[in-house]
């Protein structure tokens, strides 16, 4: 059983930055791949960016293209997710989900989740 637990988010304004931490504890498969997702009321959890156990990264939005990057720290079982140029569309819950092996496209993929931090962009 894993559990994550992120943390990092709160309220910022448009063009700032926030660093979101993801951290892992638990019995963790050999390999696995830390995905984050956002949430706002009333839509479907989206796919916003993944990263493999050796480091691969896989964009699901394009509106983060060039804004968000991703990174993990394997020997702290952490994974970070940065967030640069904030707008308010980014205002969401983003939550950090694992799965073994790869990288997944869709929030069902994934076997075990985090609680979510909020993340509000607005002036």
């Amino acid at each position: 059983q894993l559990q994550l637990v992120e943390s990092g988010g709160g309220l910022v304004q448009p063009g700032g930055s926030l660093r979101l931490s993801c951290a892992v504890s638990g019995r963790t498969p050999e390999y696995y791949a830390i995905g984050w997702f956002r949430q706002v009321p009333g839509k479907e959890r989206e796919g916003v960016i993944c990263i493999s156990d050796s480091g691969d990264i896989t964009s699901y939005t394009d509106s983060v293209e060039g804004r968000f990057t991703i990174s993990r720290d394997n020997a702290k079982n952490t994974v970070f997710l940065q967030m640069n140029s904030l707008k308010p569309e980014d205002t969401a819950v983003y939550y950090c989900a694992a799965v073994a092996i790869s990288c997944r496209p869709r929030n069902y993929e994934y076997d075990w989740w985090g609680q979510g931090t909020q993340v509000t962009v607005s002036s």
